[in-house]
């Protein structure tokens, strides 16, 4: 029986064994890692050096691109460390940390995406309003509210778990330190307090998508009074995207935190995993930014202003 205070690291769960695998694991990682890093980082400096740009969408859209390098610089970056290195550990902070961190990128993030549906529903079926509701005191207070929420979701589930005594050894079943896999290692029925806490939060999470879902319906029933085919085209190409990134968000996290035991194990879960911590910050920047024609040319413009200078 090992007490938490017992042990000052936990062992992560490889993807792979064999050493030939392990380093394509790190490529393949690496490779994702720095598509994640060239969008977003594109993205932010397009948007933050395009003065045409400094609008309410496009300043939710850099906050979500910060977030994006945020969360997927938490858990990768380690993961491709201990590939290249063939190990499996962490240490007992860099665990807390990453949960943290995690947990508060992500929150923050899905608080964002929920703003962002309301600044499409507001500018589609409230124009005459845009201006007034979502003036740049109000976007700075929504886009604030988000990161405290992170931030505070975060410090509640981090504090929480890392409460709880852990008797089941060290072994984290997962390739980051993710607190459904942490909760199996903890003794008896002290992990019923946390689990508490992730069922309140799931239960938030799911009532912003409703909202998401009831401003989408909103914005298609006002977009099919439209009579031009133009104009249905650029909102349903807008929104769709949208609404794919969260449903997958939704759906794979409420998979990875509330599916019984009996569907878990170690394979499973870490395809979960990847595909709700690793896919969307790298997939996110040709979603929702670089299909849109503003910012290829503010990117084009980078570019074009960057070879001057350097002549």
């Amino acid at each position: 029986m090992l007490n938490s205070s017992s042990f000052n690291e936990f062992l992560l769960l490889p993807f792979v064994d064999t050493r030939e695998l392990q380093l394509l694991h790190f490529s393949l990682f690496l490779g994702i890692y720095l598509a994640a890093l060239l969008g977003n980082g594109l993205i932010i400096t397009a948007i933050a050096f395009s003065h045409h740009l400094h609008t309410p969408m496009y300043f939710f859209l850099l906050n979500l691109s910060v977030l994006d390098l945020g969360s997927i610089s938490t858990t990768v970056p380690k993961s491709m460390a201990n590939s290249l290195w063939d190990t499996r550990v962490i240490s007992y902070s860099g665990c807390a940390a990453q949960v943290f961190f995690f947990v508060f990128f992500m929150s923050a993030e899905y608080s964002l995406l929920t703003v962002m549906a309301y600044d499409r529903f507001v500018a589609i079926c409230r124009p005459l309003h845009y201006g007034t509701l979502m003036d740049s005191r109000a976007c700075v207070r929504m886009a604030a509210a988000a990161w405290a929420s992170g931030f505070l979701n975060a410090l509640l589930h981090t504090g929480n778990t890392f409460s709880i005594p852990l008797c089941q050894g060290n072994t984290v079943d997962q390739f980051f330190c993710e607190i459904p896999q942490i909760l199996k290692l903890s003794c008896s029925d002290a992990y019923l307090r946390e689990v508490g806490l992730l069922v309140v939060s799931i239960c938030l999470g799911f009532g912003c998508f409703v909202f998401i879902v009831v401003s989408y319906v909103q914005i298609f029933t006002a977009v099919l009074r439209i009579p031009s085919e133009q104009g249905w085209h650029k909102a349903f190409s807008m929104c769709l995207p949208h609404l794919a990134v969260v449903s997958l968000l939704i759906s794979t996290g409420m998979f990875a935190y509330l599916k019984p035991p009996s569907l878990s194990s170690p394979s499973p879960d870490l395809m979960v995993a990847v595909l709700y911590s690793v896919v969307p910050p790298a997939v996110n920047p040709l979603i929702y930014s670089m299909r849109n024609k503003e910012i290829q040319e503010a990117v084009r413009k980078l570019f074009q202003l960057v070879l001057v200078r350097q002549q």
